[in-house]
């Protein structure tokens, strides 16, 4: 049985990647109006990253990495905040963010292929009829001209969907990879490893990289909610969460993640809210809904 204290800590790390991931496609899109996207990513990586190795020299725990840690980190920077992070905030210069964040709502479709391919374990039949609904979702929420129209919403649509294949794998990859004990040293590593991915590809592409100082405050405002909760608080609960229960269970704030974008950017941002958009949304978590909620064998 799990300590009071451990399911205490667990409660408040979901309700971090349920509610603060929720309202990051927000400020990511806020963010992208204005800075090229990789180079908003590195930013907010690396002060995310510093500021959690401040606190894990501040709390006295150790920063040794083994080659072996190290590089399972270096992965994970990949597949979550370089691939799974970066390229998606690009992808919201094509799309809303509320429609990018039911989009990324099928991450438990994903896993669920994934651990099938990899544990080699069958389908039950709650997770079929899950997979039948998410599907089904699917094409109600991208078959809507009025949202797929604007140029390059197609690509945005595509290149959304491979970001989370690869946040999806991560989840995998992570829940049975050797890194370091403390997850504030875990993540700050990752961070700090794909701040600098992310910041050599901003170099090479030529994006235009500017003070903060130059920023709006919209934008300075949404920096420091990305850096401070997106990044310090979810990224901890996040690799916290995926080291005691299993990445199935840690794909659920799929549930609440696009509700919270949906109607922030439709509030806020005066995004489209179509009726088709909310019935394809309540297809689509109820498929997820019964692939998470079946029994494990």
């Amino acid at each position: 049985m799990l300590h009071k204290t451990s399911k205490v800590l667990i409660v408040v790390a979901f309700v971090a990647i349920y509610i603060v991931w929720g309202s990051t496609y927000l400020f990511n899109k806020i963010a992208v109006s204005e800075l090229p996207p990789f180079f908003l990513a590195s930013i907010r990586f690396f002060i995310a990253g510093v500021l959690m190795i401040g606190l894990a020299i501040f709390s006295k725990q150790k920063l040794s990495i083994s080659k072996k840690e190290l590089l399972n980190s270096v992965a994970a920077s990949f597949f979550f905040m370089v691939y799974g992070n970066g390229v998606f905030v690009w992808a919201l210069k094509y799309v809303d963010s509320g429609f990018g964040a039911l989009l990324a709502s099928t991450q438990p479709l994903f896993v669920l292929f994934l651990l099938k391919l990899i544990d080699r374990k069958p389908f039950q039949k709650k997770s079929l009829i899950g997979v039948a609904l998410g599907m089904f979702g699917m094409f109600l929420l991208v078959n809507q001209r009025e949202l797929t129209t604007p140029e390059g919403s197609l690509l945005g649509i595509f290149m959304i969907l491979t970001c989370v294949l690869s946040w999806s794998y991560g989840s995998v990859f992570v829940s049975k990879a050797e890194l370091p004990k403390s997850f504030l040293v875990s993540t700050g590593y990752q961070m700090l490893a794909a701040s600098f991915i992310l910041l050599t590809g901003s170099f090479s592409i030529n994006e235009h990289w500017s003070s903060p100082l130059t920023w709006s405050s919209n934008v300075q405002i949404a920096m420091l909610m990305l850096i401070i909760f997106g990044g310090v608080v979810a990224f901890t609960a996040f690799n916290y969460l995926l080291k005691v229960v299993s990445p199935e269970k840690v794909a659920t704030s799929a549930y609440v993640n696009p509700v919270i974008a949906l109607f922030m950017g439709w509030y806020f941002l005066d995004e489209k809210l179509t009726t088709q958009s909310l019935i394809a949304s309540l297809i689509l978590l109820t498929g997820v809904y019964f692939i998470t909620s079946r029994k494990r064998v």
